[in-house]
């Protein structure tokens, strides 16, 4: 009798159920997923050249990020491509769940075997992203046969702000959208997101403001220092509900990626493996304070131990 194949067997095959589990084990900090993340990574390195485009998008709430996502999806299909898409949603403060459910968004692609999406609960994460983003973004990154993984993995990075910086972080290029109203121009330059984005969407270009915030974006971006080796960021104009702008976009993503080169991308994915490390040590460390909290922070607070001492015993634990 033949014996079932093993999760990381029908991962390495590109069954998208196996990667669907995969994704569950990783979000979960499971050790089951070591395995599959190391597959995952070797499975990448083996693509070369050929890796996937890792895109995060990043924006105010109420941009229209993924109506823009969504539409960046029927693109790249219509171009023969595949698409990965990790949706990092609000986490419900009951539950930890994602609580937004942005496939809601994107049914119409649910029957395409092209498209994979997935929500990931923030779980609080200041910057947008959870700790367990980055491993989730390896799986898709590696997921798939040889010559049949996804061209474009795309991040879509939960929207709160001026917070919201760690997206640049995690992907090769980042996508900042923008909106007309409400001078979103001229907050981004003063919240400093404008420094980390790479392409800028202004969408819902059809309302009256959209020329004046492209001028605004672009006076902006003549304020800071810059030599010869500096990159602008392209401005486009998109409406995201009827998919005006969408291929100027993508091909704005591609330039950049040109821009970059093979030793541009290298640096980028050594700091996003800075950043995952970085993220887990955190994550372990805040762990490790609640299980000690009752009694440390007692002391504290009694003045029994200075918060400096307190911190100090947690790093030796």
């Amino acid at each position: 009798m033949t014996q079932p194949a093993s999760l990381e067997a029908r991962y390495r095959a590109g069954d998208l159920r196996a990667l669907a589990r995969a994704v569950t084990l990783a979000e979960a900090g499971l050790d089951a997923a070591r395995p599959l993340l190391r597959a995952a990574r070797a499975m990448t390195l083996n693509r070369g050249a050929g890796r996937a485009v890792v895109l995060g998008v990043t924006g105010s709430p109420g941009s229209g990020k993924s109506t823009l996502v969504d539409a960046l999806i029927a693109r790249l299909r219509a171009r023969g491509q595949r698409v990965a898409v990790l949706a990092v949603d609000p986490s419900s403060p009951y539950s930890g769940g994602a609580i937004l459910g942005d496939r809601i968004r994107m049914l119409r692609h649910h029957a395409d075997s092209g498209v994979f999406v997935r929500s990931l609960a923030s779980r609080g994460a200041l910057g947008g992203l959870s700790a367990r983003t980055m491993g989730v973004l390896a799986l898709l990154e590696g997921a798939g046969q040889e010559d049949a993984g996804f061209d474009w993995v795309i991040l879509e990075t939960v929207g709160v702000g001026q917070s919201e910086v760690d997206v640049a972080a995690a992907c090769d290029h980042t996508l900042l959208v923008l909106t007309p109203a409400g001078g979103d121009g001229v907050q981004a330059f003063k919240a400093g997101i404008m420094e980390i984005a790479d392409v800028i969407a202004v969408n819902k270009a059809d309302l009256p403001a959209a020329d004046r915030t492209v001028r605004e974006l672009m006076a902006a971006q003549g304020l800071g220092a810059h030599d010869e080796h500096t990159w602008f960021a392209p401005i486009r104009k998109t409406v995201a509900s009827t998919g005006e702008g969408v291929d100027a976009l993508i091909a704005a993503v591609e330039q950049h990626r040109a821009h970059l080169g093979e030793a541009g991308l290298q640096e980028r994915r050594e700091a996003r493996a800075e950043f995952e490390v970085r993220s887990l040590v955190q994550e372990r460390l805040q762990r490790r304070a609640r299980e000690v909290s009752t009694g440390l922070y007692a002391r504290v607070a009694s003045g029994e131990l200075d918060a400096e001492a307190a911190a100090d015993e947690l790093l030796r634990g």
